[in-house]
């Protein structure tokens, strides 16, 4: 397994390498501890580990044995796992009896921080894995987003987004984890009532709707409630004809997006000729 990426932030965000000492003059020593010993984080933000993943990683460790050290500290009866558990899991699937562990006594905010980080940075956590980490680091430890930004490496106003994802219905949070709908199809989502939600997100799942389809759904239903079968016809119909006829008036692609507030169209060009005949073209040959 790869070591994480450099120091790129402040605190707890700077990265598992300056969270995970490795043996040097100073440093903390890397230990072996048996994995029987080892409890696991209570504090784990990752709900789903993919088996496939999973079994490659494995495969990995039964040639290479574990390189990076997995964080632990030490309880009672054994080792609580703070970060690593993708490693116990494989190294054990590996058929290893121990793995290099480093031992350091944490707070139980910053066990459960260092396991935000530790997936975020491996692109391991879901949207709402996510938003619901920071809501319990929010809600068990009183952390303030700013406070939370800080400690996992993250903008304020990303942890603040990614918190709205809470106030979605369940099922279109539920289709936000199981990856059947992207962060941008939930967002134009939230712009729906309630019930709205409810029906909009079978639809953009069914019919693999895109975002700005979906944007333009949700418009369509909040300012003139119709049919929702009619309003998905309509808004994908309705954005194809208009981009398609500027399109051929312009001789170029159009793209067209509508947003809560009006939206914008993107017209392309790819030589400064091109640009110059657009020029002339929209502005009726007045310089």
């Amino acid at each position: 397994m790869t070591p994480p990426s450099a120091d790129r932030h402040s605190g707890l965000g700077r990265g598992l390498g300056a969270l995970i000492p490795q043996t040097g003059p100073s440093g903390t020593a890397q230990v072996e501890i048996p994995i029987s010993r080892i409890r696991g984080n209570p504090y784990q933000p990752r709900q789903k580990v993919e088996q496939k993943a999973l079994e490659a990683l494995a495969a990995s460790i039964a040639i290479h044995g574990v390189i990076q050290p997995v964080l632990v500290t030490e309880v009672l009866d054994g080792y609580q796992l703070v970060a690593g558990e993708r490693r116990v899991r494989a190294a054990q699937l590996a058929g290893l009896d121990h793995v290099p562990a480093v031992v350091r006594q944490m707070t139980e905010r910053d066990q459960l921080a260092v396991a935000i980080v530790e997936n975020v940075q491996r692109a391991d956590l879901n949207a709402m894995e996510e938003a619901h980490a920071y809501r319990q680091l929010a809600d068990e430890f009183s952390l303030t987003q700013d406070e939370i930004a800080v400690r996992v490496g993250r903008a304020r106003s990303t942890v603040a987004n990614t918190l709205r994802l809470l106030d979605l219905e369940p099922s279109v949070q539920q289709a936000l984890a199981d990856g059947n709908i992207s962060e941008g199809h939930a967002r134009a989502l939230a712009g729906a009532t309630a019930a709205g939600q409810r029906q909009l997100v079978d639809a953009v799942v069914s019919r693999g709707l895109s975002v700005r389809q979906t944007e333009e759904l949700v418009r369509r239903l909040r300012d003139r409630p119709v049919h929702l079968t009619d309003a998905v016809v309509d808004a994908d119909a309705n954005m194809e004809r208009l981009e398609e006829d500027l399109r051929h008036a312009l001789g170029t692609k159009v793209v067209l997006a509508r947003s809560r507030k009006g939206g914008r169209i993107v017209i392309e060009y790819y030589s400064d000729e091109e640009f110059s005949r657009l020029f002339d073209r929209l502005t009726g040959g007045v310089s």
